[in-house]
């Protein structure tokens, strides 16, 4: 089985879509193992905690911190700027997180623990439609 989810994103955060996920398994009520893979090189996907939105801010935060935009003196050395300040450092950011990921599914059920949600983690500041794709093998 396969499907594509379409994330709009409102620029730079933590775009929650575990719901979208686990309706699409259920339908199945397969056991398996869950591949997502997001197709684009300027953001990422984590399995995060989803029950205090604090833990969004501060990651995004920290890596906003850890890889400021261009314009930041820190980061006056990167020679990709022509897409805009905030380009280079998205692809830097997704170079450090995961653009894939596993989950398994057992009866149509993702196997998340309590406290864990799918998200896109989107690291431009501009709006943009994201593609992830999903696969449920047996």
């Amino acid at each position: 089985m396969q499907t594509e989810f379409q994330i709009s994103t409102r620029g730079a955060g933590l775009y929650e879509f575990t719901q979208d996920v686990a309706r699409w398994v259920a339908h199945s009520e397969r056991s398996g193992l869950l591949t997502l893979f997001v197709r684009h090189t300027s953001c990422s996907l984590l399995i995060q905690e989803n029950a205090d939105p604090e833990v969004q801010t501060d990651l995004q935060n920290f890596f906003h911190r850890l890889v400021p935009p261009t314009t930041d003196h820190s980061m006056r050395y990167l020679t990709h700027t022509y897409e805009g300040p905030d380009d280079m450092p998205a692809h830097i950011k997704a170079a450090m997180m995961p653009v894939s990921l596993s989950i398994p599914v057992t009866n149509g059920r993702l196997a998340l623990g309590t406290w864990q949600g799918i998200y896109l983690f989107e690291h431009r500041n501009a709006p943009h439609t994201r593609s992830v794709t999903a696969h449920l093998g047996a």
